[in-house]
């Protein structure tokens, strides 16, 4: 009994003593350091941002095509380091404010220790991949391009990952240490192949005729493309199935719009002749 009450007068006498009115001063006062830091460095991003964004928009005027696509990259990148530059500083003036010794604690070869095992060797790893990957100018924003599995376009290549929109719209955000091999489908001109399956009750040569002279009539309609239509002739596709094969080049992102054109005149140009175009394959069994 004795012992409780000697206890309950030890708290009370500890919270009689207590300087109430400094801890309640100190806690105010780091309250309005935080507010007044978190205010400070929501301008410097928002400005920064807006600063950057309104230099590029202005590099960005006049240039070619390549050159547009490695402004827009530089911009991406530049966004990414300056984003990740003020949130390294606001996260260092937060921790000062509270009283952790920051400094101290990056200065410890411990903690180092611990961030490299926890995965800072991942991202040492990220960047440096991505740095090469500028460097070597293996693609831009806005390049189409296969890395492993994933096909679509490049949004935006950051320190550590670079993002891909695929042709559905999915969004692909890809580690930069785990691009090994990428094919880049935006730096040649790219192939346009139209196979046309065979009337086995005409003759081909008038089909050969009927195709050239489509490919003379629409080429000079075709901006896009780079080398004109040619007929390869006829192509085994496997099982009997033959077809009459026309080849041409066209401008990257054009290919497929063009091979609609072609094959669509063609088909026209065919059936108005009185060729009937099978849809199935030609069976040389019947």
């Amino acid at each position: 009994m004795l012992a409780a009450v000697k206890g309950q007068n030890i708290i009370q006498k500890y919270f009689t003593n207590y300087n109430w009115d400094q801890m309640i001063s100190t806690f105010l006062s780091t309250l309005f350091s935080l507010a007044v830091v978190s205010l400070l460095f929501f301008v410097i991003h928002t400005v920064g941002k807006k600063i950057i964004k309104k230099s590029f928009h202005t590099a960005r005027k006049n240039t070619a095509d390549l050159a547009l696509g490695r402004i827009n990259t530089i911009y991406t990148l530049s966004m990414n380091i300056f984003h990740y530059a003020v949130l390294f500083f606001y996260f260092y003036a937060v921790l000062s404010i509270l009283g952790v010794p920051v400094s101290t604690l990056l200065a410890s070869a411990g903690i180092v220790s611990v961030a490299l095992g926890l995965g800072a060797q991942g991202l040492v790893s990220d960047i440096v991949t991505g740095f090469f990957i500028l460097l070597e100018q293996q693609f831009v924003v806005g390049d189409d391009v296969k890395i492993g599995t994933i096909e679509g376009t490049v949004s935006a290549i950051g320190l550590r990952n670079t993002q891909i929109t695929g042709y559905d719209g999915t969004l692909h955000f890809i580690p930069n240490r785990s691009i090994t091999i990428v094919s880049n489908m935006s730096r040649n001109d790219m192939r346009v192949l139209v196979d046309i399956r065979l009337d086995s009750n005409k003759d081909l040569e008038k089909m050969k005729q009927i195709v050239a002279s489509v490919n003379q009539e629409l080429t000079p309609k075709l901006s896009d493309l780079t080398k004109q239509p040619q007929i390869l002739g006829t192509v085994d596709l496997g099982s009997g199935d033959l077809v009459l094969r026309v080849i041409a080049y066209a401008k990257n992102g054009a290919q497929y719009a063009i091979s609609r054109q072609l094959r669509d005149s063609y088909l026209d140009a065919l059936k108005d002749h009185g060729f009937d175009i099978p849809t199935s394959p030609l069976s040389l069994t019947k």
